[in-house]
């Protein structure tokens, strides 16, 4: 596998030899100071060209940095609309296993482009000084944020009554729709909820990571393993397991939260819990 300096070279020379591109930006976990390197990390580059059509109208350019072991060009499918305007994308697995998140984006959206950005943007080629005042990257955009009192009502109303439907989905026995109910909308709240107390105690001046990865960090491991043990979703038993657990966790961090910043608990907690026990032991499992 080529590393990180390779790598980069080869962007930033490819980019500069070409009058077509006017500047190269990298983004994303690479340009943040506070996230471990490994061989993993995408190489997230953007170039801002003047002339969008003469890219696109073949790939043999894109030979240059390597052969591909697979290439998916989003803003030209058809199952999965684009979303990205007038700019096109490519997502290049390697061989040797790099992989780049490549993006054009025509010159004149440079404007665009950094009132959109998170802060993690390094500039790599400026030919023609188009940004002045450079910042430094920064996470800050993703900072564990302290809630409001309505922020912290609105995570414990979506998590309690979002559970109603992993109850209704267990009690038809229709299982794949109380897990994507449980995975994709329950648990992330708990989750939320779990960071909102580390912020409380820690601080709110770092960030747990994309889809909360940096979490197990700064829980006590008995919560971690507790929390784990929520993924299990192969069998009923399990599932209604896991939904139990969660409320078990969730009960313990959101009252701290709100014990910690002065809001209210809410009732439906008491309510909720005593709908999904009544479902539960009338099904005689």
């Amino acid at each position: 596998m080529r590393n990180e300096q390779e790598m980069m070279k080869m962007f930033i020379d490819f980019a500069a030899n070409d009058n077509r591109i006017r500047m190269a930006t990298l983004e994303g976990s690479r340009t943040n100071p506070n996230i471990p390197r490994d061989a993993f990390q995408d190489y997230d580059i953007s170039y801002f060209v003047t002339d969008m059509d003469s890219f696109k109208e073949n790939d043999a350019w894109l030979n240059v940095f390597g052969d591909r072991a697979m290439m998916q060009k989003p803003e030209a499918m058809e199952l999965f609309p684009p979303e990205l305007g007038n700019w096109f994308s490519y997502i290049i697995l390697f061989e040797d296993g790099c992989k780049l998140d490549l993006t054009l984006i025509p010159i004149n959206e440079v404007e665009d482009y950094f009132a959109g950005s998170d802060g993690l943007v390094e500039i790599l080629l400026d030919k023609d000084g188009l940004i002045q005042n450079k910042a430094a990257a920064s996470d800050r955009q993703y900072w564990i944020r302290k809630p409001t009192a309505r922020e912290f009502d609105d995570c414990c109303n979506e998590f309690w009554m979002v559970s109603t439907y992993v109850v209704k989905g267990l009690a038809r026995k229709e299982i794949l729709f109380a897990v994507d109910h449980l995975n994709e909308i329950a648990r992330p709240n708990l989750l939320r909820m779990m960071s909102w107390q580390i912020g409380a105690e820690r601080g709110y001046s770092f960030s747990v990571g994309k889809n909360y990865k940096f979490i197990d960090r700064y829980l006590p491991q008995e919560d971690w393993q507790t929390l784990l043990s929520t993924y299990s979703g192969n069998s009923y038993p399990n599932m209604w397991q896991s939904l139990f657990t969660c409320y078990e966790l969730f009960r313990k961090y959101s009252k701290a939260v709100g014990e910690r910043l002065g809001y209210e608990y809410p009732h439906y907690d008491a309510a909720i819990t005593k709908y999904t026990e009544n479902i539960y032991n009338s099904l005689k499992l």
